[in-house]
């Protein structure tokens, strides 16, 4: 089916997640940070991201997000955002839509099959 890439600084999430998307057909690769996460996507050129926001730094996705907007290589790969922003005191630093470059987003703790229904509404041309 199609490549992803789960970017997070969790193992725990990662594995969850890859899991989860391998068992719908999926390959997953993966990342523990913005900066990795945004040379694994040039590289890989995967067909779907998922991204956490909190990472080496608060918004260290919100940068990687940036980035791929940026670059005319990996500017069309779709990226679902996932993070525990809100139940922090970070929430307040999460910008608005217009400085964001996702096309999803999911709060953690996500529901297995919530994932599952925004990788496919992601994945479809």
């Amino acid at each position: 089916m199609a490549k992803i890439l789960v970017v997070d600084d969790d193992p725990d999430f990662q594995n969850a997640t890859r899991l989860i998307l391998e068992k719908e057909g999926h390959a997953v690769l993966s990342a523990g940070s913005g900066n990795q996460g945004y040379q694994v996507a040039r590289a890989e050129r995967p067909d779907l991201v998922v991204l956490d926001v909190i990472m080496d730094s608060v918004l260290d996705g919100v940068s990687m997000s940036q980035q791929m907007h940026d670059d005319p290589q990996v500017k069309d790969i779709p990226i679902l955002m996932v993070t525990s922003i809100a139940n922090t005191d970070y929430a307040e630093l999460f910008p608005t839509d217009e400085y964001i470059h996702i096309r999803a987003f999911l709060s953690k703790p996500i529901n297995p099959a919530s994932l599952v229904k925004q990788v496919d509404k992601l994945l479809a041309k």
